[in-house]
């Protein structure tokens, strides 16, 4: 066994001994610095949400004036009292679904599919929260 190792470790000496010792080439130390700054600029890109605050703002504002036009023009003035404005919602929303019945099955993925999705956002904002940390 002994013989085997000096004789591989003579072939090893010999293979060693016919390569030449390579070196990189002259600006290989420039290039290797510019990816690094490269990747560095790369790393710590600023956050941009991707709805703005000014959308955010023109939604909720838009909201405001639908609740605001349905509250003022589909009730009159002289019946504006809190249980008959409840009533009155109530019978409209009743007649607006009451041709429409749905499976247990479709009820269940509606109250289901909302919760898993937020779930699933808070768990896939943790990871890259965690990725992506600076």
């Amino acid at each position: 066994m002994r013989g085997n190792n000096k004789d591989i470790e003579q072939l090893i000496e010999k293979m060693m001994a016919e390569e030449k010792l390579q070196s990189p080439s002259i600006d290989f130390t420039s290039k290797i610095m510019a990816e690094v700054l490269t990747l560095e600029e790369k790393k710590y890109k600023a956050y941009k949400p991707l709805i703005s605050k000014p959308v955010w703002i023109s939604i909720g504002i838009a909201l405001a004036c639908l609740v605001l036009y349905i509250s003022l023009f589909s009730v009159s003035e002289s019946s504006f009292k809190i249980d008959e404005v409840g009533k009155l919602y109530s019978d409209k929303i009743s007649t607006a679904f009451s041709g429409i019945h749905f499976s247990k099955n479709i009820l269940y993925a509606i109250l289901i599919v909302p919760f898993m999705i937020l779930v699933q956002v808070g768990i896939l904002k943790n990871y890259f929260d965690k990725k992506y940390q600076v």
